[in-house]
């Protein structure tokens, strides 16, 4: 099959290494500079360490990354996917569209498939890849397990069915909207694990709000349409367990670096990649205010990103929220 990878940061640099083995990938990049040095150096900086390998073609020309594709694939931050899939034909052929991008559209807090219903209507096979995987884990060749989502059952089964091949396993799912929030709502339960982490509140706290934060995301989830066994599988837990615990992720690493007294812009500006969770926090927040859905951890972190509430204080008002049954 031949694949277009729409998007060369860490994780469409990690997919294209992985589905090479397989498939004819191409890797499209908007940057012309940076696709000068990537030719030239064959090492993407977001990677350090991994050689992109020779199979791998790249371009700065997306007409030509899709030019006779059966799979395109696009993996841009959650900002940049409407500009991106503006870029794409109108009415694709036979070719399927997957996303691999996780959080809500900034100015609308629109999940990816609103957005690709809205600019891309005609397209019948869609989907999103989600689930547990850091980029660099999957460069180097080590195991994880994804998921793919679309309304259309037979389509998820068979791209799945496509790009399964050891080390990815691949699951299927039609639970887009249940996929897609656990892939936004867990980056936000990650910066509030990286605040626990960064105050020492120790790994027995780490593990109440991992668990009372998919809680929150069920909630949410559920109102919103998603199935709640979708919240209890990788796209939901698994995501949430390593995006909380891993020392890769970068949400996680925000929330630490807050919890250190550093303002939210600095650590974003020296972080170098995207954390969707600090996006997301506010969108999450209107949407569950809006629908009537309790989300005190989501509360408190919007409180500590955007209201200037200390840490410290955010951890001390969890606390003394009254006891309910569980």
């Amino acid at each position: 099959m031949k694949i277009a990878i729409l998007g060369a940061g860490a994780w469409g640099t990690a997919l294209a290494v992985a589905l090479q083995a397989r498939h004819e990938a191409a890797l499209w990049m908007r940057s012309a500079e940076r696709l000068r040095r990537l030719e030239a150096t064959r090492e993407n900086p977001y990677l350090p360490g991994i050689a992109l390998p020779p199979a791998v073609a790249l371009t700065g020309d997306i007409a030509v990354a899709l030019r006779d594709c059966e799979m395109a694939i696009a993996v841009t931050p959650m900002a940049g996917l409407r500009e991106l899939l503006h870029r794409l034909p109108a009415r694709p052929g036979a070719a399927g569209l997957l996303w691999a991008c996780k959080g809500f559209e900034p100015e609308t807090s629109r999940l990816a498939h609103e957005i690709v219903a809205e600019v891309l209507p005609a397209w019948p096979h869609v989907g999103t890849l989600s689930g547990p995987s850091f980029a660099l884990e999957v460069a180097r060749g080590l195991p994880a397990a994804l998921t793919i989502a679309s309304r259309d059952g037979a389509f998820a089964r068979r791209a799945a069915a496509a790009l399964h091949h050891a080390p990815l396993r691949i699951y299927s799912s039609e639970d887009v909207v249940g996929v897609e929030l656990g892939g936004a709502l867990k980056n936000i339960m990650a910066i509030a694990a990286g605040i626990s982490d960064g105050l020492g509140l120790g790994t027995n706290a780490r593990a109440a709000l991992i668990t009372r934060g998919l809680a929150e995301m069920a909630r949410l989830g559920v109102r919103m349409g998603g199935q709640p066994d979708t919240f209890m599988g990788l796209t939901g837990l698994g995501d949430l367990v390593l995006t909380a615990t891993g020392d890769l992720s970068r949400n996680r690493t925000v929330g630490v670096r807050i919890a250190s007294g550093l303002p939210v812009d600095r650590i974003l500006a020296e972080l170098g990649h995207v954390a969707e969770g600090v996006s997301s926090a506010r969108a999450a927040r209107s949407l569950a205010r809006g629908l009537g859905v309790d989300m005190p951890i989501t509360e408190a972190v919007c409180a500590v990103l955007f209201e200037g509430l200390a840490p410290m204080a955010a951890v001390e008002g969890l606390l003394s929220r009254e006891t309910r049954p569980e």
